[in-house]
């Protein structure tokens, strides 16, 4: 009866809500959209990859343990038949005895789950492998009947599931925010008034491509792409723990960044990361990249086990590598094999030998462990290998001199001894003569061998030569910026499986090799670094093109197209539109992993292009904006709001590159955290202003500015995004925003804006990109009368407010209205609108 009710209101629904309802209600089950999510949720965790806590010998995440048959003989799955199919027998049934999963387990099926069961069932059953492990192919783009929207394949794509859904595209966003939007996407930076009036003055066809194709070749474009990547590659100007020391992995930033501003191709981007050092005759800079491996965490701490630590870093290398280039959560295979993707345990350890060969010993808390790449300019290494040179030819003269002074020595000590008036140097050297041979400590001996070759005019002046050499290289070598990278040991590591990870409890011996699931590297390929770097990166991976896009795609529209951009096995989010998905990924390899390529794919599209504004509709049909009915609408990163004031204030110092530096922080954050060890002491001048990407990372704290960040302690690819008010405490009263408003209304106040309509227009276009509209120049030009009416009544609080930070105030401007003008913008600075990249 209760089959009977849901049958009448099945097909009742559909014909009240006719070509309307959504087309899955009649599409047919489909074992990855439908399916293997309630197998995985309810049954994986007795019945799944895992062998250590698999019952009954059943594995039900596999294609013959689900037609395969009890021990009685009962199928599991009898494609056609629900009543005959012992696992639909199981989760159909209310006798607690029979019922799996057992009615204690947490996570209990659904009706419409069980439903979903028995209708895939009687549809025949079919198989699918996990789709993120199943080959790219390129689908057919779908042929659009609104020809006149999209602009390109993404397009078509978009509309044919919007129409499944019942939705249409938003109108095109104004140029004026599509300016900004683009800007904010490739640079991270607001778009200059200059650069917004030239694109609305342009009414060429191509003025679009045009201005994307000029943020494109900025070079703050590959300063925007860094920022995500440092992020997943765990970067940091600190080694983290309690000691926390410093190191210099600074240049591996500025190679990023170049990286991305040469629009190096992303196969080539992931090889020399993972194994620069091992490609043919490797280049300084192919070395120098594969400092991305060894950004993780150093321990320093007195006691530690020096093999304790190498061990975990070899994981975090490991691990790293799986979740930016595979999507996979590889840290579960520590201790067992995967409860739900078909990673085992020792396919994690034949993983981790490709890291396992380096010379890290794990030993102490040197910021700069080898092995390390030592970096100088050309003309620097050219004057220290012209000393080394002086001083390997000087110091041979000064041996062979030795040699023949030697047989003199008795002479001499004979002669000094019987001396009857020496003076007092002399008479120094006589009393530590005096002192039988026998006796006398290293010092003494030294300092007798000392004097007695510099006795000699002709070895003095060789030495006085050869010293001032020698204190010049140490020098250089002392100031010499050292990067950790990777280089592999002449003897091979042998590798173990772990017992739970613990590093003192070996098992089976393994050799290095991709997990099983996808089959073995190349014969003909280097089974190393090198080899593995080259696999990712093959066409026929079915995981890195997939996890890469989605990454890119998700920092355009805020999430990707797959939610869990860190997971792509079977507990993560299916893909909202899994044939454009892979579409963008076979596109990317074609390209050459063009990612400038791609990037301007997106931006291209009218899917890109739409106005975010969300009616009630759309709203209900697509709240999260997961078909894309609508332009993106965001809130941007800490980092990127503090640039755009910086920006916006004319006081951004553009400059690529560098030492990291040390902006406005709160007194004591770091004192706090350390113990009172560490103390911040905060740059002057030019440090405050750089981008934000330059900004010295501390581990154990990260820079507080940038709430929502990752602490860069582990690879994180997928930020927090949150909205509270508490992000205000920054954003109106840390004194880099105080002091970027004042630079801003500085600016305003010292153009040729002479009235008020035209100053809050030119704030408009310094933040939003756009003018001000009559009622909000009406609206804040009673606010800028306030805010003079009390800074007039009170010029001690103009003054203490423009004398928040380093940069002094402009003499030539009256302090009570750029107070009043710098309070306006800073109330700009924290409108929903600036703050938001739509």
């Amino acid at each position: 009866m209760k089959r009977f009710a849901f049958s009448t209101a099945y097909v009742i629904g559909f014909f009240l809500l006719g070509s309307n309802t959504d087309s899955r209600a009649v599409e047919p089950i489909e074992f990855n959209r439908d399916i293997r999510p309630i197998l995985s949720d309810h049954c994986y965790q007795c019945h799944g990859p895992d062998e250590g806590t698999r019952e009954e010998d059943l594995r039900l995440d596999l294609r013959e343990g689900l037609l395969g048959t009890t021990e009685s003989g009962q199928p599991i799955v009898a494609p056609g038949d629900a009543e005959e199919s012992e696992i639909y027998y199981r989760i159909s049934n209310s006798d607690a005895e029979e019922r799996m999963p057992p009615t204690d387990f947490p996570q209990q099926p659904t009706d419409d789950e069980i439903e979903k069961i028995k209708r895939w069932i009687e549809e025949g059953a079919t198989w699918q492998r996990h789709w993120a492990f199943t080959p790219t192919e390129k689908p057919a783009t779908p042929k659009a009947t609104n020809k006149d929207w999209p602009t390109n394949d993404i397009d078509h794509f978009i509309l044919q599931r919007l129409r499944s859904q019942g939705l249409t595209p938003a109108p095109s966003a104004s140029k004026e925010t599509l300016i900004r939007r683009v800007a904010l996407d490739l640079t991270g930076l607001p778009p200059t008034p200059a650069e917004v009036d030239n694109f609305l003055s342009d009414h060429n066809e191509n003025a679009y491509e045009h201005m994307v194709d000029r943020y494109l070749a900025s070079p703050h474009y590959g300063e925007r792409m860094a920022w995500p990547w440092l992020d997943a590659a765990r970067y940091a100007d600190t080694n983290g723990y309690q000691g926390d020391n410093e190191r210099t992995m600074y240049p591996w930033r500025d190679w990023v960044v170049q990286a991305f501003n040469d629009n190096m191709p992303y196969d080539q981007f992931t090889v020399w990361q993972l194994a620069g050092d091992l490609l043919p005759e490797a280049t300084r800079e192919q070395k120098l990249a594969t400092g991305f491996n060894r950004n993780h965490m150093i321990n320093g701490e007195g006691g530690r086990i020096a093999e304790e630590n190498r061990v975990e870093y070899v994981f975090d290398q490991l691990e790293t590598v799986g979740t930016v280039w595979m999507g996979l959560t590889f840290n579960c295979c520590r201790c067992h094999d995967h409860k739900y993707d078909p990673l085992t345990q020792k396919d994690y350890y034949r993983f981790s030998a490709f890291f396992n060969q380096t010379s890290v010993n794990g030993g102490g808390g040197d910021p700069q462990t080898p092995p390390n790449l030592p970096l100088r300019s050309q003309e620097t290494e050219s004057r220290l290998a012209q000393l080394s040179e002086d001083i390997k030819k000087l110091s041979g003269t000064l041996e062979k001199r030795r040699e023949q002074l030697d047989p003199k020595r008795s002479e001499w000590e004979e002669k000094l001894l019987s001396q009857s008036d020496p003076n007092e140097s002399v008479a120094a050297l006589i009393q530590l003569l005096n002192v039988p041979e026998e006796k006398r400590n290293k010092e003494q001996k030294d300092e007798i061998t000392k004097k007695y070759f510099e006795s000699d005019k002709r070895y003095k002046k060789t030495d006085d030569r050869l010293r001032p050499l020698k204190k010049e290289k140490e020098t250089i070598d002392k100031n010499t910026v050292r990067v950790m990278i990777m280089k592999d040991m002449a003897k091979p590591r042998k590798t173990y499986i772990l017992e739970r990870g613990l590093y003192s409890k070996r098992k089976e011996e393994v050799t290095a090799a991709i997990p099983a699931v996808f089959g073995e590297l190349p014969s003909d390929t280097t089974q190393d670094r090198l080899g593995l770097a080259r696999w990712l990166v093959d066409p026929e991976n079915p995981l890195t093109a997939r996890v890469t896009v989605n990454r890119l795609w998700s920092e355009i529209f805020g999430v990707g197209l797959v939610k869990s951009a860190e997971n792509f096995g079977v507990q993560g989010d299916k893909p909202s539109h899994p044939e454009l998905m892979d579409w963008l990924a076979e596109s990317f390899v074609e390209s050459g992993w063009d990612v400038k390529g791609f990037m301007k794919l997106i931006l291209m599209s009218a899917t890109y292009r739409q106005s975010s504004i969300v009616t009630p509709g759309k709203l209900d049909k697509d709240p999260e904006n997961r078909y894309l009915s609508r332009g993106a609408r965001f809130r941007m990163p800490a980092w990127m709001i503090r640039d755009q004031a910086l920006a916006a204030g004319g006081s951004l110092v553009a400059k690529l590159g560098g030492p990291p530096v040390k902006p406005y922080q709160p007194d004591g954050i770091w004192e706090e955290f350390s113990f009172g060890n560490i103390k911040y002491k905060r740059d002057s001048g030019e440090g405050l202003y750089r981008r934000s990407l330059y900004t010295y990372w501390r581990r154990i704290v990260a820079p507080p500015q940038f709430f929502d960040a990752s602490t860069r302690q582990t690879c994180t690819v997928k930020g927090t995004r949150t909205n509270t008010p508490l992000h205000a405490l920054t954003t109106l009263n840390d004194p880099g925003f105080v002091e970027a408003a004042r630079a801003m209304a500085e600016r305003i106040l010292s153009s040729r804006d002479t009235t008020e309509p035209e100053r809050i227009d030119t704030a408009f276009k310094l933040i939003m990109a756009r003018s001000a509209s009559n009622e909000e120049k009406v609206l804040l030009a009673k606010s800028i009368a306030r805010l003079n009416d009390q800074f007039r009544a009170d010029p001690e609080a103009a003054k203490s407010y423009l004398s928040v930070g380093d940069s002094i105030p402009s003499s030539k401007l009256d302090p009570v209205e750029l107070a009043a003008y710098a309070s306006l913008c800073l109330s700009l600075l924290n409108t929903d609108e600036a703050l938001t990249k739509e």
